[in-house]
């Protein structure tokens, strides 16, 4: 299975073989590969995605991967019956509104000394144009939803939020820096503000798609910010 660096890099210090697993917020299944190829007892892959838990199923063939179509604000397992939690590139996707309430069951299910490894995209840089980018995809977001597709944390900001749960800081590193913004990339954070347009009258539409086509036309591909890894350990007690 191909695990990507930022994964083999946030998981390289801890200790994961004979350990049961949860990947929050499944994505492709990038974690739970890089899980299961160090050696975890059990993966447990949450999703609310159907498309998502679907590529994983037919990604991952291993019997001691389960891979859930679940909120993760509703986790279908029990509480303290987890070892490692991972949220790879999971909660720039969160909004502020569901992140609380995501780290309190990440927290319910996490067994006493159990580890968690949040990994994350900075903010980018006021100087940055993909800034722009995101602000347009989040206007789209929030004249439809009411929230916005894309929230980028602070490492400090996070800790804080899972200090409150009762995690003690272990270590922050960085995995990736600059982040490369590929041109590919960039075209499909525009499809997504072309989604949430179809859902708008063409006069809030429109304008927001040119914004979008004409920003990644300037921007073409640049390489900026930072992907950190934070990890915490849950009390013994």
């Amino acid at each position: 299975m191909n695990v990507p660096s930022t994964v083999e890099r946030a998981l390289a210090d801890r200790t994961v073989d004979d350990r049961v697993c949860l990947e929050a917020g499944a994505g492709v299944g990038n974690t739970t590969a890089g899980l299961l190829e160090a050696g975890a007892r059990e993966v447990h892959a949450v999703t609310n995605d159907p498309d998502h838990a679907s590529e994983v199923r037919e990604r991952i063939d291993d019997e001691r991967a389960a891979i859930h179509l679940a909120d993760l604000r509703s986790i279908p397992l029990s509480d303290d019956s987890v070892e490692v939690v991972t949220a790879h590139a999971l909660c720039n996707v969160v909004s502020p509104s569901a992140l609380a309430p995501i780290a309190e069951e990440l927290t319910r299910v996490t067994a006493p000394g159990g580890t968690l490894v949040v990994d994350d995209y900075a903010p980018i840089p006021d100087s940055s144009p993909i800034r722009d980018l995101f602000a347009v995809e989040n206007a789209a977001a929030e004249l439809v939803d009411a929230e916005p597709a894309l929230t980028f944390y602070p490492a400090s900001g996070l800790r804080r939020l899972f200090a409150g749960h009762g995690w003690e800081h272990d270590r922050t590193r960085t995995i990736l820096e600059p982040v490369p913004w590929t041109a590919d990339l960039l075209e499909a954070h525009v499809d997504v503000v072309r989604d949430y347009a179809a859902d708008l009258p063409d006069d809030l539409a429109e304008p927001l798609v040119e914004r979008a086509d004409r920003l990644v036309a300037e921007i073409g591909t640049e390489e900026v910010g930072e992907m950190y890894s934070l990890a915490m350990q849950y009390p013994k007690s």
